[in-house]
């Protein structure tokens, strides 16, 4: 079936062809021409792509595909510590920015909060610790 019929975008089709996720497909008259099987593992990978995970971490996904495996549980698991982690972070860094938005002095390298926070930092400190000084 051609991409086109599909609804499927055909940069999406030869994005997992590329991947190495799709095998080659055939051709007639010089046109592409996928298994309908194709579109749903290129909306997988668009779908785990979309959401963070790395291209090893796709191909893993689909990989760990089997009736009795479990192996994709444990790749949503590690992408969930992964992604609380960076929001946490995020978090933090919003948290600063903030605060620095809302220092009264005109020149923030004047800021004693702001100089101890680096400070704290180039001494080893987290954000989040460097932050709470």
């Amino acid at each position: 079936m051609g991409a086109g019929r599909t609804g499927v975008a055909t940069s999406a089709l030869r994005y997992g062809e590329e991947l190495g996720l799709l095998p080659a497909p055939a051709r007639v008259s010089g046109q592409r021409r996928y298994p309908p099987s194709a579109v749903g593992l290129v909306g997988v990978v668009v779908l785990l792509r979309d959401v963070g995970f790395t291209l090893r971490e796709v191909k893993a996904f689909i990989a760990s595909r089997s009736p009795a495996g479990d192996g994709w549980r444990e790749l949503c698991r590690r992408k969930l510590t992964e992604l609380d982690q960076r929001i946490a972070q995020a978090q933090v860094a919003r948290t600063a920015i903030a605060h620095g938005l809302a220092c009264p002095h005109e020149d923030i390298f004047e800021c004693p909060d702001f100089t101890g926070g680096v400070a704290a930092l180039l001494a080893g400190s987290s954000l989040e610790e460097a932050h709470s000084h």
